[in-house]
């Protein structure tokens, strides 16, 4: 349904859940400024002293900022425990304040408590107004890691504080900056490790606590700064806590892998990487007719969904409406990594937007020749690594038994770059599996028959391969992966296969456009800064060496619902495809079965 075709009741409550978001944004870029801004945050805190109310929220400080700011997140999240917290919290702000203008008539007299009654009165009514558009479940557990957090937070943050106040107690400046305090202080005694704590831990709460009841004590400024700033850290931490996405919900099942490996016989031919499809640290949802599924893989409160849905494009909308549903259902962001132009046109259709992230090498193993002229360079590498007496074994994982197999899933391990499986869109993440029989290993051994490298590739329907898993002793000669495709290439008839899908290139545009004559100045510092960071990722050089054997290069594209939500989907395929590690939970502090839909 589009905007000019929505009932009315559904415009507010879209308008209701926009103010609420923008009001608790103003709330947070105000205490933030009142924390650094010291005549401004004064005013603020004064204003909830004596006879006046400030309006919800609005308090000054970055544990207020860091709160509001949390809040205003989660309620743009769709969050159904935020909308709560904030309608009880508000309710019982604007309650406060209303019975005491009823009751105490010099409250009545200040004509800043009728803008904050009204601010609040104006918050309350849009969070009512705009319920239903707060819909998004949290996990079960979150309540019981929250109070675990606060608790061992707290401890960990007081003590802390306490061990600022012993170092810094008495250093001149103290206090409100003049030495008088400094000298007081000295002059009452000296304090207890317990005044200390209990007067860093108040400190944590607020930036105004009253320093009358500690006589033996004065810190400077940055001392309370430090500690407010230490409680704005303690507070994210919490609300994080309460206010997670469910982390995951079922993993594909053996009944699910074997209902996509159905649809993979069907229409596996349609997407080079539809095989991928089958890891099994993701979920799946399938189209109510079943003939079309989404596989995805939830991190970081992103649904992140790799290339094209499987099985018939006429049940794909099916599954990819389902697949949106579940991601809202639960607050995630829904995103594509990878998916085809085909693919990418029918998740554009459902709202998401495009970007294309770059190219995949795919090669015609019929029309694919080393004698013409182009090829010189590779043909004479080809030419050396065989003529040092390297052979390459071709074989479908279902002809390798089963201990040759293990010895070959070691070595693979044993020449892994880190300890991390990297791969998520082009790479099946598990090897030597019973299940994955059709998929082929290349082992490339020496002239003594020492093996010193492995490649693995994936089906593609019934003719092609997808490289999945590259590795290599580091002692070996430069060039034996090139080589052992090569061999693929001219062999492809004993595996029975035409085209070969390898490695994908991101923004291999930028770099075959940017070093053409008459580029453009904003294309050539494009290409400029991707060659920097390819001294790290290697971009550039993943583009070249898949550019020796002159592919058809097929277009992969992100698709994304929010253009702000960009950042945080990057984050999520870095941390899926291995190339960042988000620290983790205790185990005891995870839960110990996956519930759907909870």
């Amino acid at each position: 349904m589009s905007r000019d075709e929505e009932r009315p009741h559904d415009r507010w409550a879209r308008r209701g859940a926009a103010f609420g978001i923008w009001y608790l944004r103003a709330v947070t870029f105000i205490n933030v400024l009142g924390a650094v801004w010291v005549s401004l945050g004064n005013d603020i805190r004064r204003h909830n002293a004596a006879d006046f109310f400030t309006p919800y929220l609005l308090t000054a400080g970055f544990a207020s900022g860091a709160f509001s700011l949390f809040l205003a997140v989660t309620l743009r999240r769709r969050k159904r425990a935020a909308w709560i917290l904030n309608l009880v919290l508000s309710g019982l702000f604007l309650l406060l304040v209303a019975v005491a203008m009823a009751l105490a008539p010099e409250y009545r007299t200040h004509p800043r408590n009728w803008v904050s009654l009204a601010l609040t009165l104006l918050f309350t009514v849009s969070l009512l107004v705009g319920r239903r558009e707060f819909y998004a479940k949290g996990d079960r557990a979150n309540p019981r890691l929250a109070a675990l957090t606060a608790a061992g937070g707290l401890l960990v943050t007081s003590v802390l504080a306490a061990l600022l106040v012993t170092v810094a107690n008495g250093a001149p400046g103290a206090g409100t900056g003049s030495t008088g305090a400094a000298a007081a202080a000295q002059s009452a005694g000296a304090s207890t490790f317990a005044e200390r704590w209990r007067y860093g831990l108040l400190r944590l709460v607020s930036l105004a606590a009253d320093d009358r009841a500690f006589p033996g004590i004065a810190t400077p400024n940055w001392v309370n700064g430090t500690i407010n700033v230490l409680s704005a850290a303690l507070l994210v931490a919490v609300l994080w806590a309460a206010f997670r996405s469910v982390r995951a919900i079922d993993p594909i099942t053996a009944e699910d892998e074997e209902r996509l490996r159905a649809l993979l016989a069907r229409h596996g031919d349609r997407d080079s990487l539809g095989y991928f499809a089958l890891r099994r640290d993701k979920s799946a949802v399938f189209s109510p007719s079943g003939k079309a599924a989404v596989t995805y893989r939830v991190v970081g409160g992103v649904s992140l969904a790799s290339a094209d849905p499987l099985g018939d494009p006429e049940a794909w909308p099916g599954a990819i409406e389902r697949w949106l549903a579940e991601a809202r259902e639960h607050g995630w962001a829904p995103a594509v990594m990878g998916a085809s132009e085909e693919g990418g046109t029918i998740y554009a259709r459902h709202g998401l937007d495009a970007w294309e992230l770059g190219d995949e090498a795919i090669v015609d193993c019929a029309e694919f020749t080393l004698s013409c002229r182009a090829m010189r360079t590779v043909r004479q590498a080809y030419h050396r690594i065989e003529r040092a007496g390297y052979t390459v074994r071709v074989r479908r994982h279902e002809d390798i038994p089963a201990d040759e197999m293990a010895r070959l899933v070691r070595v693979a391990d044993d020449w892994r770059d880190g300890d991390t499986e990297r791969g998520f869109s082009m790479a099946l993440g598990r090897l030597g599996d019973p299940a994955d029989g059709r998929c082929v290993m290349l082992e490339c051994s020496d002239a003594q028959g020492e093996l010193r490298a492995l490649l693995s590739f994936a089906p593609w329907g019934a003719k092609g391969l997808s490289l999945d898993l590259m590795r290599r002793d580091r002692d070996s000669d430069n060039g034996l992966m090139e080589f052992m495709v090569l061999e693929l290439i001219q062999r492809a008839g004993e595996v029975g296969i035409t085209q070969l899908s390898l490695n994908f290139a991101m923004f291999r545009s930028v770099f075959e456009r940017g070093s053409r004559l008459g580029a453009g100045p904003v294309l050539r510092l494009w290409r400029s800064l991707l060659g920097f960071f390819s001294r790290w990722w290697q971009i550039e050089s993943l583009y070249r060496a898949n550019a020796k054997y002159r592919p058809v290069w097929e277009p992969r594209y992100m698709l994304f619902e929010k253009s702000t939500d960009v950042l945080r989907i990057g984050i999520a395929a870095a941390r899926a495809e291995g190339f960042l590690e988000a620290p983790g939970l205790p185990k005891w502090l995870n839960r110990k079965r996956l519930e759907h839909g909870r």
